[in-house]
């Protein structure tokens, strides 16, 4: 293993080496997990993939109801939420193929955060055809623009996560690349692009990068081999890496940092639901990361019901929470209660999220016209390689013989689109914009599947 590395610029009393890691992971890596993986013992957590572009749309809003930061767009949704508890653990992870637009967004969290990683690795297809991700593995020019501007606009660490490539002289390349623009690290996930999950990991490969970088190198792709904080160190060890980053294993059971072992899965979810509700974590978001968590427990008597809950007082009644649930809750109103009427306003476009009515989340609102909405939004990287919701939707149309149509509007003020969705002489919308006329279709069909009860995969796991 390297035992020299050469020093990253304002690095701010970040350190990589030495260190077992919650990987950035899509939907996984929201605050309650993090905070978990940091109780259970994780050094560093990575938040979930933000893109630059959706960063730059919010506000920066100090939630004093559940002592969190929060980065809002329109309409009152979190984007991004951290706390002072994962303050100096926490990197920012960020999608971009723009040096420019990264800093900016950068600017905007880097008194928040611990760090900011450039993912260089996501080999799904949003990130491609956007300029990020794996896209970013073919551009080392783009890749060194992008990093020396964030390392020499930022006060604090720059780190980016990147696969490897086919060719081992061209990863070795890539790496040398990378190092040369002053970053405090490098996470590299042991396959290629192609390579999915059940693809051995390349141990051959990492080893080398190891042999020859001059920063912390941090080993990725390990799940299967990793089941406890033990089976980290021996992959650190078997890899020469610096530090190893855990990603499939941390999202079963995030107790798996815990030096003394993981725990039993009923005792991690009650930890986890317990900063879910802390943290006013959303219920769809929620749901989903206990799903993942009760994996392999799904059919039992509790993971049935987890997989029927409809809204997060069901999900307490699951683990005996419920008492917990609505102590917290007395608490917030309290706390809001006792704000002058000048801070209530301030949290008036956030209101309902932080004190949810009793009925499910996924209950309608009628608009004035009669149309029902929910909060849900569509997005394409839930359905790749399945079939999305306006497929589903027209194959129950078809076979009820029901005629289906959408009309779509755009908002001249940002061009962002808004799609209602009439079924016979029902009307159905969802409450968002889109950024474009087919997801604005596709959130309508959501929106109309979710009321009509039409179970569907990923009917729940993206209204979050």
């Amino acid at each position: 293993m390297t035992t020299q590395f050469v020093a990253a610029k304002k690095a701010r009393n970040m350190e990589y080496a030495n260190k077992v890691i919650m990987a950035p992971m899509v939907r996984i890596g929201t605050l309650p997990s993090r905070l978990l993986a940091l109780k259970y013992g994780a050094d560093i957590v990575y938040s979930e993939e933000t893109i630059d572009h959706s960063i730059l749309k919010c506000r920066r809003f100090h939630n004093r109801l559940i002592g969190t930061v929060d980065f809002i767009e329109e309409g009152g949704r979190s984007i991004f939420r951290t706390c002072p508890l994962e303050r100096r653990k926490i990197i920012f992870q960020m999608g971009t193929s723009d040096p420019a637009r990264a800093l900016e967004a950068a600017k905007l969290v880097k008194d928040d955060v611990a760090g900011i990683d450039i993912n260089m690795g996501c080999p799904k297809g949003f990130s491609l055809k956007g300029g990020m991700g794996a896209a970013l593995l073919e551009k080392p020019e783009k890749v060194r623009e992008i990093l020396t501007t964030l390392v020499q606009g930022l006060d604090i660490p720059v780190t980016c996560k990147i696969r490897i490539l086919p060719s081992v002289e061209k990863t070795l390349e890539l790496v040398k690349v990378i190092e040369s623009t002053g970053v405090a690290a490098l996470a590299v996930h042991g396959r290629t692009k192609e390579e999915r999950s059940s693809s051995p990991v390349h141990i051959d490969v990492l080893r080398q990068i190891a042999s020859i970088a001059t920063v912390p190198i941090i080993a990725n792709g390990g799940s299967d081999l990793i089941k406890s904080r033990e089976d980290a160190a021996a992959f650190i060890s078997n890899t020469n890496c610096s530090s190893v980053m855990i990603a499939r294993a941390a999202q079963w059971n995030p107790s798996i940092f815990r030096s003394s072992g993981p725990l039993p899965t009923e005792e991690v979810v009650k930890e986890y639901l317990k900063l879910a509700i802390e943290y006013n974590n959303p219920f769809a978001n929620t749901k989903y990361c206990l799903a993942q968590i009760m994996h392999d427990r799904l059919t039992s008597p509790n993971g049935a019901k987890l997989t029927a809950a409809r809204s997060m007082e069901e999900l307490c009644n699951v683990w005996g929470m419920i008492s917990y649930y609505e102590e917290i809750m007395a608490k917030r109103r309290e706390l809001y209660e006792n704000l002058s009427i000048r801070e209530q306003k301030e949290l008036s476009f956030i209101t309902d999220r932080l004190f949810p009515s009793k009925k499910s989340k996924m209950d309608p609102e009628v608009t004035e016209d009669g149309t029902l909405e929910l909060f849900i939004r569509y997005e394409s990287k839930d359905y790749i390689n399945v079939p999305t919701p306006k497929v589903y939707l027209n194959d129950w149309t078809t076979r009820e013989r029901l005629p289906i149509k959408y009309n779509t509007v755009q908002r001249s003020k940002d061009q962002l689109f808004k799609s209602t969705l009439t079924i016979k002489d029902t009307c159905y919308s969802s409450s968002l914009w889109a950024k474009s006329k087919r997801n604005a279709e596709q959130s309508a069909a959501m929106v109309a599947l979710e009321i009509i009860g039409i179970k569907t995969p990923q009917s729940t796991a993206s209204n979050s």
